[in-house]
């Protein structure tokens, strides 16, 4: 990534905040070092900029036995630029399992200037992203393959703990409720609470918050998705 690119990422980063329910101003500052991690068939080395993320779980693809993934049949790779329409459809899509060293992006163009881009993330763990109609690019570095997941209604047998690093969607993932974290070390620890995957700041958070110390959050049955980096597990209290 270049230089350029690296500057946009922190700048979106440092644009990433909001007046929390307790009107405190919140703003989460990205971390600009270089990562590395290994993705689908890739060396491993892999630099991108900005905050971390998520929760580790195993991939959606297979190890075999030179413990590369092989991504699942209609997976996206975790390496490469992909057009919006031919290369890759419109839809959420999610990577499980991702070790420090994976980011994406989306764009409005292919153009690799700091401005196209329209959102992006570094990751650790798990991630969600909206890939919209009106997108051009989607860009992948060192992730686990991406599979598309459905749209609507969440299912499935949400856990009341999660790890601290990951994006979970709400109801499946995870249950709705009031969570705890503790022991976290100063400005470490990052939470929010999404209401959509398409990471575009303030646009798409509904609240967030940096800690040091406990953290309390509740997520409402209408979230859609919490984000934590760098916290201590979270434990359902209520």
């Amino acid at each position: 990534m270049s230089q350029h690119s690296h500057a946009k990422q922190q700048n979106w980063f440092a644009r990433h905040k909001l007046l929390t329910a307790a009107g405190a101003l919140v703003v989460v500052v990205g971390i600009g070092a270089a990562m590395s991690g290994g993705g689908d068939g890739d060396d491993g080395k892999t630099s991108a900029a900005g905050s971390t993320e998520k929760k580790e779980k195993k991939g959606t693809g297979r190890e075999d036995g030179g413990g590369k993934e092989k991504a699942a049949k209609g997976a996206l790779k975790g390496n490469g630029t992909y057009q919006v329409g031919s290369d890759i459809e419109p839809g959420t899509y999610r990577s499980l399992g991702n070790k420090l060293g994976c980011y994406w992006e989306r764009a409005k163009d292919s153009s690799g200037d700091p401005d196209a881009i329209l959102a992006n993330d570094n990751v650790i763990g798990a991630s969600y992203v909206t890939v919209k109609a009106e997108d051009k690019i989607f860009k992948t570095q060192g992730c686990k393959s991406w599979e598309r997941v459905a749209e609507g209604q969440a299912s499935g047998s949400p856990k009341t703990e999660m790890p601290g690093n990951g994006m979970y969607k709400v109801g499946a993932d995870i249950a709705p409720g009031t969570y705890k974290s503790a022991g976290n070390k100063k400005d470490g620890c990052y939470w929010e609470r999404a209401k959509d995957a398409l990471h575009e700041s303030a646009d798409s958070i509904l609240a967030n918050e940096n800690v040091t110390g406990n953290a309390i959050v509740t997520i409402a049955p209408g979230d859609a998705y919490f984000k934590t980096n760098g916290c201590s597990d979270w434990k359902k209290t209520g």
